[in-house]
């Protein structure tokens, strides 16, 4: 909708091609429940997001709690 993300999808770091969110976006902003990675993969932080900032969840440190 008008160029923004909406809707289930996965967003990928531009200069490394890794995976850097996997979730639900709202006018392009990160909503609901999802997955914020490191460049390197390893996961970030799991919970719940609204208009991209974090809320419930888990951080992690080198993908480990």
């Amino acid at each position: 909708m008008n160029g923004k993300r909406y809707g289930k999808g996965k967003e990928h770091y531009s200069s490394f091609g890794t995976l850097e969110f996997e979730g639900e976006y709202l006018n392009g902003k990160r909503l609901e429940k999802g997955k914020e990675f490191y460049r390197d993969g390893k996961l970030k932080f799991e919970g719940e997001f609204l208009y991209s900032h974090k809320l419930n969840g888990k951080f992690f440190v080198n993908g480990k709690i």
